[in-house]
């Protein structure tokens, strides 16, 4: 079935996650999305593990939908083929650091020069002006600057990283929306544009009321955990099988809740008759609530609270989010076949379009230069120049003895 942005040829000429990110999500919704991999070892991602039969999953988990290419970044010949398959797509993506561009001859403004269309997105570490513009793009330096680990945690603990590198999936995200943005300004005017995003505003845009908190009333947050800061109670609770949430946060819920767990007498309980009683004596409450939840397990309480209007939910692991049956249901994971590994189990692109079906992982992702022929001869060049600069080691191709017979 035909996707949203079938049509729009997209160069990635991303490494790592935030750009192999925003580019795969590019390539779901229907771009066609070229992957160049510098020679001889591909994207330094493909040297992480953990490993899947030597294949990393980092590199599975963001690479999907893509065509793969192998090119010498360090030659001449190299960066020229860089440049003509620019010039013949829609879209470049880049995410190195502030100059490299422009030192390999590939910058916005050089090449918009021949094709005003051009839309270029850049992801970087810091943005491309101030102090920091040369900082190196680490997702973990990015939210430890950002202020965004300085509300994750406990008094006990400190600052805590997220569990994933979230800095770098949201400027993916990020850039995806400016260069949505910018095809419907270019279909409009014809003139494409630069969009820029980083780690760094990518974080600081998600602050949310924290950051609203300190420019309004200059409250600098602390971390505090799984419990809410003016609601109690409100947060993880221990049940027989492990944690659950519960987010109680009106008084009627409150008094439902003491309902439930047959604790009728603390709704008259000065401790607790009120919000700001109960935030007071918050951690007594905590260990009288959990000694009538670890009767049971999460998902006993889970429907009960539920159907009570109580805001209620597991703390699951992967492995309870994966065997779920509302992730199940809502297709956010398929499979599609791998030439080594087999079938390939992947997360969804998260999106429910009613002109579309949501099959949207539709090709796994590239074996290192799989494709370079391919998109060689189809950006014009004859198949005796694509086997002399494969032999030049200006490109690579994939299974090379193969490759006489795939040119």
């Amino acid at each position: 079935m035909k996707q949203p942005l079938n049509g729009l040829r997209v160069l990635d000429l991303t490494r790592a996650l935030s750009g192999p990110f925003s580019t795969m999500t590019l390539a779901d919704l229907g771009a066609e999305v070229i992957k160049v991999e510098p020679t001889p070892k591909g994207d330094m991602i493909r040297q992480w593990g953990p490993f899947d039969q030597d294949i990393s999953v980092y590199y599975l988990s963001a690479n999907r939908n893509k065509k793969g290419i192998g090119v010498d970044f360090r030659k001449p010949e190299g960066l020229a083929f860089i440049r003509e398959l620019a010039l013949q797509s829609d879209i470049v993506v880049e995410n190195f650091k502030v100059g490299t561009m422009e030192s390999m001859g590939l910058s916005y403004d050089s090449l918009s020069q021949e094709k005003p269309s051009l839309i270029m997105a850049s992801i970087s570490g810091f943005g491309s002006k101030g102090p920091a513009k040369n900082w190196a793009g680490f997702d973990q330096i990015a939210q430890g600057y950002s202020g965004f680990m300085s509300l994750t945690g406990t008094p006990e603990s400190g600052p805590t990283r997220v569990g994933t590198a979230i800095g770098d999936l949201t400027a993916g995200m990020w850039a995806v929306i400016g260069v949505l943005a910018a095809v419907i300004e270019m279909k409009a005017t014809g003139k494409g544009q630069h969009v820029e995003t980083s780690l760094l505003a990518s974080l600081v845009s998600l602050l949310s009321v924290q950051g609203q908190r300190y420019l309004s009333v200059e409250e600098v947050p602390q971390p505090c955990g799984n419990v809410h800061p003016v609601i109690a109670p409100y947060g993880t609770f221990d049940t027989a099988d492990g944690p659950i949430n519960l987010a109680p946060a009106t008084q009627d819920m409150w008094v439902r809740l003491c309902s439930v767990l047959e604790l009728h007498e603390l709704v008259e309980d000065p401790r607790f008759v009120r919000n700001a009683d109960r935030m007071k004596n918050r951690h007594i409450l905590k260990e009288i609530l959990e000694g009538r939840l670890q009767l049971h397990t999460r998902m006993h309480w889970t429907p009960i609270m539920i159907e009570q209007g109580i805001p209620a939910g597991p703390i699951n692991t992967l492995e309870d989010v994966f065997s779920d049956e509302q992730v199940l249901a809502c297709n956010l994971v398929q499979t599609v076949e791998h030439a080594q590994l087999g079938p390939l189990r992947q997360v969804a692109l998260p999106l429910q379009m009613s002109n579309h079906d949501g099959s949207t992982v539709r090709a796994a992702p590239p074996v290192f230069g799989q494709d370079t022929a391919q998109v060689a001869s189809e950006i014009g060049l004859t198949s005796e120049r694509i086997k002399t600069l494969i032999k030049q080691g200006v490109l690579f191709q994939a299974d090379r003895e193969r490759e006489g017979a795939s040119i």
